[in-house]
């Protein structure tokens, strides 16, 4: 009898070992391979948050991912507030996660992630976070040289109790260097480099996508929402462009994006291509692209469940503009050579 009770003893004692080693680090690649939405608990001092969000110290967070095998990690993080229009102009910045400390051996492997959240908590918010990812999600179709993302589905909760938890979707970008890797690639920073001194065929596919979510607010001469990538091999060889950060957008169409001035726009819904010259068999050869993915990319947004029936309508009607220029030569012609960039 005492030796059985021994080896429950002993059973119950090693369980828990047993069980954490069952525990791995989550791998980098997997986590932004699969598609499935994460559910989150984000911990943290919410006041703090949203008053010190101009500031760069980082703030204390614990983090509580469910994972869709039901997998639970619980762990301690650091996060803190990005982004200059986001700070001075939403109620909530959006988010850089530092996962690597040592309070958390698990999520560690996942470095330092960028969290794009909604402006405010509105399901209007909502909507504008879900158009965002959606684009990253479109811009995948066309080439492994662009960054991944995850869908989180995040309650926020405050650690002091002076605001109830809500909750709201978000998602991670996947980190540039990580990208890079996937294509043999390294980032380059920190040279400043001319349109027409990158990778040709891509910059080609960069503008007329940038110009088909009517975006305006990037520039690869300034690294203005714009990563660079060189070949590991030789990085003297001229780079490959990566476009980024989607919310001042026609397609997203937030309440506060507005155009830059200079480019005489009335709002961020009127498209203005900002690529560089091209010839017409160039220019047919990349609308013929996107003319082949132009049902994937409608299904894509019918068939995405978090939006809404009126968000839907939108982001199609939008769609439906940029498709019939590519499918009308004298437009081809018009908008992306006669008006194309001379400087």
């Amino acid at each position: 009898m005492k030796h059985i009770r021994y080896l429950i003893l002993l059973v119950i004692s090693i369980s828990p070992i047993f069980i954490d080693a069952q525990k791995k680090k989550v791998d980098r690649e997997d986590f932004f391979k699969d598609e499935r939405v994460l559910e989150m608990k984000l911990t943290t001092d919410i006041r703090q948050l949203i008053i010190e969000k101009k500031s760069l110290n980082p703030v204390n967070a614990s983090v509580s991912l469910k994972f869709p095998d039901s997998s639970i990690i619980n762990e301690k993080i650091t996060i803190k507030p990005r982004g200059i229009f986001r700070k001075n102009n939403c109620d909530m910045a959006s988010l850089l996660f530092e996962f690597k400390n040592e309070e958390a051996p698990l999520l560690s492997s996942l470095k330092k992630l960028k969290m794009v959240g909604g402006c405010g908590k509105t399901a209007s918010d909502e909507q504008l976070v879900l158009k965002e990812y959606i684009i990253y999600k479109m811009y995948n179709l066309f080439t492994d040289m662009s960054l991944r993302v995850r869908l989180l589905k995040i309650e926020y909760i405050d650690s002091e109790k002076r605001n109830k938890p809500y909750t709201q979707y978000g998602f991670l970008i996947e980190d540039i260097d990580d990208m890079a890797k996937r294509n043999n690639c390294q980032e380059k920073e920190n040279v400043n480099y001319h349109p027409e001194r990158t990778q040709r065929k891509l910059t080609t596919l960069v503008s007329m996508f940038q110009y088909m979510i009517g975006n305006t607010d990037w520039s690869i001469t300034y690294y203005h929402n714009i990563k660079l990538i060189v070949p590991k091999e030789d990085t003297t060889k001229l780079p490959f462009v990566i476009p980024y950060d989607f919310d001042v957008t026609g397609f997203v169409n937030a309440a506060y994006a507005v155009p830059a001035a200079e480019l005489n726009l009335s709002s961020v819904t009127e498209r203005l291509y900002r690529g560089f010259p091209r010839t017409i068999a160039e220019i047919e050869e990349t609308a013929s692209v996107f003319l082949e993915k132009e049902k994937t990319i409608y299904a894509m947004l019918e068939n995405f469940p978090q939006f809404t029936k009126s968000s839907k309508k939108e982001m199609n009607n939008f769609l439906d503009d940029f498709f019939n220029t590519l499918k009308n030569k004298k437009l081809l012609q018009k908008v992306f050579i006669d008006n194309a960039r001379s400087g």
